[in-house]
């Protein structure tokens, strides 16, 4: 959710909209005003009048123009007619895999994991060497991708219902608060692995070698939900086929026009 909304509860996955302004200096001031004298009682400034007859398309932060391009995604997109097949039925082979990973590669991995909780888009925007203020339109890509992929993903979350394996396994004691929703698909992975689809699709030529660190870093941020107890290995592999259907229907230039012309303003961002 974005802004405050991010804070509600460990929020998860819809953090990276609340936060992705301040993954990257996107903007945002807080200052103080003289309380016997504000700014307002200057002489003559209260009577100044800008020309301004609309809101500027540049102030929209990437985090609120996604939901502008996830309405027309969700009216136009078409995504009701990608098919999520039902999850693995050998949950306790999963579950003893998990208990080996917790074992293993928690503590190592627990900076991450908290780190990734509410927001990740941060991890790809350092990558790519970016900000919101720097390559406003590729933050955007980055922001509509894991929006779109979310409620695509809670879709399927709903219909399934599969529990989370610490419900079936309390022992696995994940280190951070369970997500407020079903395990199947893993939104992390769906979000993760279709903002990297659609970041290759705005990088020219000259940074191309990149591509294959983005699909790197989508799997390391998937694994660290399934490390901390709260994805199993099928949700993981649900959320990256999902990734790959919704990459194709916002690939199709017909399907959601506003994200093409987004991405090709992205695109002028890039040398």
């Amino acid at each position: 959710m974005a802004g405050n909304a991010g804070n509600a509860g460990n929020a998860g996955n819809a953090g990276n909209a609340g936060n992705v302004g301040n993954a990257g200096s996107g903007g945002g001031w807080i200052f103080p005003d003289r309380v016997d004298l504000p700014f307002i009682t200057e002489t003559g400034v209260s009577t100044n009048r800008t020309t301004v007859t609309e809101f500027p398309e540049r102030n929209w932060t990437p985090d609120w123009y996604a939901w502008r391009l996830l309405a027309e995604f969700a009216i136009n997109g078409g995504w009701s007619s990608i098919t999520v097949t039902a999850p693995s039925a050998n949950t306790g082979a999963e579950i003893d895999t998990l208990v080996t990973m917790a074992k293993d590669e928690r503590a190592d991995a627990l900076g991450e994991i908290f780190a990734q909780n509410d927001e990740f888009l941060s991890y790809f925007m350092a990558l790519l060497n970016v900000t919101p203020n720097s390559h406003p339109n590729t933050c955007r890509v980055m922001m509509t991708a894991s929006l779109i992929a979310l409620q695509v993903a809670m879709h399927w979350k709903a219909y399934y219902k599969r529990p989370r394996p610490s419900q079936i396994c309390p022992a696995l004691l994940p280190p951070i608060q369970v997500p407020g929703h079903a395990s199947y698909p893993s939104g992390h992975a769906t979000q993760a692995h279709l903002v990297a689809l659609c970041l290759k699709l705005v990088l020219p030529a000259s940074v191309k070698p990149m591509a294959d660190d983005l699909t790197v870093l989508a799997g390391r941020i998937a694994r660290n939900r399934q490390i901390a107890g709260l994805h199993y290995q099928s949700d993981t592999d649900a959320g990256v086929r999902l990734a790959s259907d919704l990459f194709g229907i916002l690939d199709n230039k017909t399907s959601v026009p506003s994200f093409d012309d987004l991405v090709t303003a992205a695109k002028g961002e890039w040398p």
